[in-house]
């Protein structure tokens, strides 16, 4: 991960925990069903969001040196399982 990627996943991250705590008092607080559910689903936006730029930052350094040095195959395998695991995003 460059530091600039590192820089802006902890910085999501934080907002994101931020985020979390603020769901756990929604609930803890019996707040509206909508309210909580709209929180969440915010979230869960942020985690795609930050998932994206950690899968950005990867392909950008580490699989493009995997090519380089010859590592194609296990580039192409980690992707594989993180497609398998995680399955095509939703529209």
């Amino acid at each position: 991960m460059t530091p600039e990627t590192r820089r802006q996943a902890l910085r999501r991250i934080k907002i994101i925990a931020g985020q979390v705590a603020a769901l756990e008092k929604q609930i803890e607080d019996d707040r509206y069903c909508m309210d909580i559910l709209d929180l969440s689903l915010s979230i869960q936006r942020a985690l795609r969001s930050l998932d994206a730029l950690v899968l950005d930052g990867h392909l950008k350094t580490h699989v493009v040196e995997m090519i380089r040095s010859g590592e194609e195959e296990k580039a192409i395998a980690e992707l594989q399982r993180l497609y398998r695991t995680q399955g095509p995003s939703e529209p």
